[in-house]
């Protein structure tokens, strides 16, 4: 074997043989997504993982040595007959073996306890009716999947673009793994640059839909939740949920398991294992897993910027129906219910609970409505996950 051919060898088994235009574009995208989240700081402990593993999936394109198999998991026979998980084993990439916990749903859920566990229901408990709101902020879910069905989207793809608007990342991600898994990167993206972007898209809409005598409102402190009520409360959440809505029990049932490790008093070690290690052991996989299913061949597609744009609508859409109904509880209460706390529906914890804090006293310093606005807050968490099971249950 001569020079020549030796060279050419080499040359043929890199990575630069195999790039394709689409490769370079992500690259770009995946860097640019790096600078958002090193720089920026926009969900960074997410978006760096998802961006990362964009970057290595559209570097290790070679047959043979390539990280992540799209086929396997979105190709005509995969959607046709299954995904043939004894040769993901056998020959998959180091991707493909970390995107089995996506494709059954493990790492969302896992998520979930880890939010559980970190979340207290006590200022929902304290103002039920706040769950009205978390439930009106779910309208950004259904005008997004009308709208998506306009565009010409299917159904199933309609529906998985539409839970956007729950501002809920891993809740997208478990709908959209079963319903449209060829849409994940570009919904997963959209869903996460979204949320880290509520402290912009909120405000405006916030201040247009309402006086600054209504976002001036004080409300009355919340009461003192019991230890019994904040223990029952996951139970009694996990039986009506799992009966009415089977098909989200893995969800809700490990938030709700996540928040009894929390509040029941006698599993602490278990408690802070689910908030900080394992949470941040599954974050890292869920968000390579999420980002590597970004090729080129399939993002680089006008259906991306519409999922992009339609994810835009419904959390804006989202953020208004909130703060309509919380004008409507403010008409009802006689003037006691800020209708800023509504725009806290979205599920973006604790964000979206902090711009109604900021917006709330800007129009009146004197304002604290943080803990007020964690009601509707954590209620449209479990508002999310049951749109999103309700979606699963028609289309699933």
């Amino acid at each position: 074997m001569n020079v020549g051919q030796i060279l050419t060898n080499l040359w043929e088994s890199s990575g630069f043989a195999a790039l394709q235009w689409e490769s370079y574009v992500m690259i770009v995208i995946s860097c640019v997504l790096l600078y958002l989240g090193i720089v920026k700081k926009f969900e960074p402990l997410l978006l760096i993982g998802i961006a990362f593993g964009m970057l290595i999936s559209n570097l290790s394109l070679v047959e043979g040595n390539a990280l992540y198999h799209a086929d396997w998991w979105v190709g005509e026979d995969a959607v046709a007959n299954g995904v043939n998980y004894g040769q993901v084993l056998r020959k998959g990439g180091f991707v493909d073996i970390l995107y089995i916990g996506v494709k059954t749903g493990i790492y969302p859920s896992l998520i979930f306890m880890g939010v559980g566990a970190m979340t207290d229901f006590g200022p929902m408990i304290a103002n039920a009716k706040s769950m009205l709101l978390g439930a009106a902020a779910q309208v950004g879910v259904y005008v997004a999947f009308f709208l998506a069905i306009l565009l010409g989207f299917s159904g199933t793809e309609a529906a998985s673009i539409g839970i956007i608007g729950g501002a809920d990342g891993p809740t997208a991600i478990w709908l959209t793994k079963s319903l449209a898994p060829h849409l994940l990167a570009p919904i997963a993206v959209a869903a996460y640059s979204y949320m880290a972007l509520i402290p912009m898209i909120q405000p405006p809409i916030m201040r247009a839909f309402t006086t600054k005598k209504e976002r001036s409102v004080k409300m009355e402190q919340l009461r003192n939740v019991s230890k019994a009520e904040k223990i029952i409360f996951p139970i009694a959440v996990t039986v009506i949920t799992c009966l009415f809505l089977p098909s989200v029990a893995s969800l809700l049932g490990c938030l709700m398991f996540g928040n009894l490790l929390r509040e029941c008093g006698v599993t602490e070690r278990l408690s802070d294992t689910v908030q900080n290690a394992l949470m941040n052991i599954v974050t890292i996989f869920l968000s390579i897993s999420v980002g590597a299913t970004a090729v080129g061949s399939s993002f680089l597609a006008l259906d991306t910027l519409k999922i992009i744009g339609l994810g835009l609508m419904a959390f804006c859409f989202a953020t208004a129906g909130g703060v309509l109904f919380g004008k409507v509880m403010y008409k009802l209460s006689g003037g006691k219910i800020n209708p800023l706390i509504g725009s806290a529906g979205v599920s973006a914890v604790p964000m979206a609970a902090r711009v109604a804090q900021l917006e709330g006293a800007k129009a009146n310093p004197s304002n604290f409505l943080l803990m007020h606005a964690m009601g509707p807050n954590v209620a449209g968490v479990i508002g999310s996950a049951v749109a999103a099971g309700f979606l699963m249950a028609v289309f699933g």
